[in-house]
């Protein structure tokens, strides 16, 4: 039997030892978890909110632009655009398809855009989609896939007011027309605050607002909704019924020299521009220059009558029809108008008495007629893109061109300047700042003709619009009108086209107490009549009428209304 041996060692301190690092251990493992579960709650939310804490834009929707009577024409509505976080999409690649589907991509285009920005956390893969597609993109409820809001510009006269208002760009930025040149006064400020997105990238807590967003400020115009659409529609029916290549109408207040309305053909709509031309979107009434042909002449007269060397009553001798100027130039008539006063220059549109009379001035008293009216010099508007036009300096006139600018060759203008100088006649020879704004800055007009010359002009040209003028299609039955047509050929290459031609009315009214002036340019019509008195006057004529009664203004010829229609005249203008 063996004896137990009593030198053996003994394990109960080291077992103690170990047992007690343990419940060290644990207690430390418990202290913490109270510290961080009780003490330190808040840091270790924040924590967890900061892996998902981001800074998402606020947008700010773009001031509204409205027509003087407070009518809408171009707002911004808000709409959904689709974002991803490439890393987060490209994680769940089944999911691709359905995606592309929906966006209508294809796949490989998709995985294409999505792998070229994989370092970034934010990439759009649609902008501006449809609240249908929004739906089925949130329904979808791809991880790193999300709906950003931003706005959408509408204009709701679409391609009646596109030439005036211009369109923005899918960042909602100005591009064109009064969105370009108000732009800075339309835009907003977009805000930004701080969101927690969850592991699918959708906002469920905002934290706080950094910057809160400023919206644009509204812009009114001085446009009249209601005659924009009445030029309109006249305008486009009168292109399409002569085959015309295109034409614009503008109507402007004489008084304040406010545009009411200002149209061009062709034009396009800006809310659906994906298919369109670029040459479409330009506002031909301002960025297109003509040579006037006869609607000069007035300007000639006043000029005439100014000099102090011819009065209304002065006779010129138009015999036999046709005046030779230099070696090259032969000035004609439609037919041997023998002895006319002014009245009858106008009424016949003669171009052999506006040349006598130009021969028979000084070519600085013709120029600074035309300088002062306006032509070769920008208007006040302020319009993107407006064309200054040419007017010769008097110095290097011969009496080629003494003769030719007398009736309407050899300078050119665009309508609005055009009509900016019938304002001015309208106005009893003081001209108003051109503006489309409604509340624009007051400024006093400026005096560029002689009143009681002015006043003379205008009685002139009511007989333009008679039945012995050549602008007869021109009259509005209860009102006297003073207008003038225009017939000019197209300027090509070495030369005139003796087949191309823009016809042209200008005119004022009523005669009494003059409101409106409006100019009808029609760009090369094409079947068979081309004259300004039978392709722009009825266009002057049916916009004019409806205008005054819009605008309520009173009749001044109520003694003499005319129902029958006017017969056709024979003669060019």
């Amino acid at each position: 039997m063996m004896a137990t041996d009593a030198s053996a060692p003994s394990y109960r301190m080291r077992r103690l030892f170990v047992l007690g690092l343990f419940a060290l251990g644990m207690l430390t493992l418990v202290a913490r978890a109270a510290d961080l579960q009780l003490l330190k709650r808040d840091f270790l939310r924040n924590e967890g909110d900061a892996r998902q804490l981001r800074v998402l834009p606020v947008p700010a929707h773009r001031g509204m632009i409205t027509d003087r009577n407070g009518e809408p024409l171009a707002i911004s509505t808000p709409i959904d655009s689709v974002w991803a976080n490439p890393q987060e999409t490209l994680a769940a690649p089944e999911r691709l398809n359905a995606l592309a589907r929906v966006l209508d991509m294809r796949q490989r285009d998709l995985e294409q855009r999505l792998n070229e920005r994989a370092g970034r956390e934010f990439v759009y893969l649609r902008r501006h989609v449809t609240p249908g597609m929004a739906a089925q993109v949130r329904a979808l409820d791809i991880p790193g896939v999300g709906l950003q809001r931003e706005y959408r510009r509408y204009y709701p006269m679409a391609e009646v007011s596109a030439h005036v208002l211009g369109f923005t760009d899918i960042d909602d930025r100005g591009q064109e027309g009064m969105e370009l040149a108000y732009d800075e006064w339309l835009v907003g400020s977009a805000g930004a605050k701080r969101v927690i997105r969850d592991r699918l990238g959708r906002v469920i807590r905002d934290v706080e607002s950094i910057r809160p967003a400023r919206p644009g400020r509204d812009l009114a115009l001085s446009i009249d909704q209601r005659l924009q659409y009445l030029a309109y529609r006249e305008l486009k029916a009168q292109v399409q019924a002569e085959g015309a290549r295109g034409g614009s109408v503008v109507i402007l207040d004489v008084q304040s020299g406010e545009v009411l309305a200002m149209v061009n053909q062709p034009s396009y709509n800006p809310n659906n521009r994906g298919s369109l031309r670029g040459d479409v979107f330009r506002n031909r009434a301002v960025t297109d220059l003509f040579e006037p042909g006869s609607t000069i002449k007035p300007f000639t007269v006043v000029a005439a009558l100014e000099s102090g060397r011819y009065r209304a009553d002065s006779i010129i001798d138009t015999s036999p029809g046709r005046l030779a100027v230099g070696r090259h130039l032969v000035v004609k008539d439609f037919r041997d108008y023998g002895r006319i006063d002014m009245a009858g220059l106008l009424v016949k549109s003669s171009n052999v008495a506006a040349t006598r009379i130009a021969l028979g001035l000084e070519p600085r008293q013709l120029w600074s007629v035309f300088q002062r009216v306006g032509f070769g010099q920008l208007t006040s508007s302020g319009f993107p893109g407006e064309a200054v036009g040419q007017l010769p300096p008097y110095a290097r006139w011969r009496e080629v061109e003494r003769a030719t600018l007398s009736y309407g060759y050899g300078l050119s203008m665009t309508p609005l300047q055009l009509a900016q100088a019938y304002a001015a006649l309208g106005n009893d020879g003081e001209m108003a700042n051109v503006t489309f704004l409604r509340d624009a800055p007051e400024t006093a007009p400026r005096r560029v003709i002689n009143p009681e010359v002015a006043r003379q002009v205008r009685h002139l040209l009511e007989g333009t619009v008679s039945d012995q003028g050549t602008g007869a299609r021109a009259a509005v039955a209860g009102y006297r009108i003073a207008g003038k047509t225009g017939t000019a050929r197209k300027s090509v290459a070495g030369g005139y086209s003796e087949d191309r031609y823009i016809a042209t009315f200008a005119g004022i009214a009523p005669l009494g107490a003059p409101r409106l002036a409006m100019v009808v340019t029609i760009d090369e019509p094409s079947r068979g009549d081309y004259y300004g008195g039978l392709v722009a006057a009825p266009v002057f004529g049916r916009v004019m009428a409806g205008a005054l009664r819009l605008l309520d203004v009173a009749p001044d010829d109520l003694p003499e209304l005319r129902a029958d229609e006017h017969p056709r005249e024979g003669g060019p203008a």
